[in-house]
């Protein structure tokens, strides 16, 4: 399997530059470009002593597989700091925030949902490694450079990694339509990891049972569903709001009367 992997779009790779220089193995910029904007990042680069290399804009919309790269794509090594959940967990002095996608399979959906992660101060976003999009070239350009902030696992049994969190004790909350309680229903404060399921099918069978609490986001217009991403924000940003109100209450379940 190949250890490198295409990158393209200003945000993603100047990004990549800032964060993780090391893991850049050449740049190709736009050869007809000369203006401002290209000419501080061609500075950049060469402050980091990253290889140059002038391409046709023709060859590199065949590199990207679009013409959304605006001058710029980087062939980058695939090798990442983070393996294993546990390597962030435990470097974390704060209680921990996580997103778990269960099979996210649009890049578009996925990149969004770096970009909120890092808007909220998400420690890692989890997904499995089969069944589900991956880091490709057209996340890292939605991302704009949320997915080299964000520490992304993959991991092989969602399942398993989910009990895992219990057992270090995160709260661990799913969200479905037909779930009994509201979002405002829940207690978010301390460890948390947010589930969220692909649109089209939810969270899958085993996914929403491993789940300490389910949650559903009120809808009061037409619309049965919310993209994931636009989710995702709801949720991080109700934890974010709870969190911010009181910092010492630990997540209880919801229970009936």
């Amino acid at each position: 399997m190949s250890s490198t992997r295409l990158i393209f779009g200003f945000h993603a790779v100047t990004s990549r530059l800032r964060q993780n220089p090391d893991s850049i193995k050449e740049i190709y910029i736009d050869a007809t470009r000369d203006d401002q904007r290209i000419r501080a990042f061609i500075k950049l680069a060469e402050d980091q002593n990253i290889r140059l290399i002038a391409s046709e804009p023709q060859r590199m919309t065949g590199m990207a597989g679009n013409r959304r790269h605006q001058g710029v794509a980087a062939t980058i090594d695939t090798t990442r700091s983070y393996v294993d959940i546990n390597d962030v967990l435990d470097t974390l002095t704060e209680p921990a925030r996580l997103l778990v996608l269960d099979g996210i399979q649009d890049p578009h959906n996925l990149g969004a949902c770096l970009r909120v992660a890092d808007a909220f101060g998400i420690h890692a976003v989890i997904a499995p490694k089969d069944r589900a999009v991956g880091l490709t070239a057209t996340v890292h350009k939605v991302a704009s450079g949320a997915a080299d902030t964000v520490p992304y696992i993959a991991v092989t049994n969602l399942t398993r990694t989910l009990r895992q969190l219990k057992e270090r004790d995160i709260w661990v909350v799913g969200t479905a339509d037909n779930a009994e309680y509201d979002l405002n229903d829940a207690a978010l404060n301390g460890a948390i990891a947010w589930v969220l399921g692909s649109e089209e099918k939810g969270l899958r069978r085993l996914t929403r049972e491993t789940c300490d609490q389910l949650v559903r986001i009120p809808m009061l217009g037409s619309v049965e569903s919310l993209n994931v991403s636009v989710s995702a924000g709801i949720c991080l940003f109700e934890t974010y709001r709870q969190n911010a109100a009181n910092q010492n209450i630990a997540p209880v379940a919801v229970t009936k009367d």
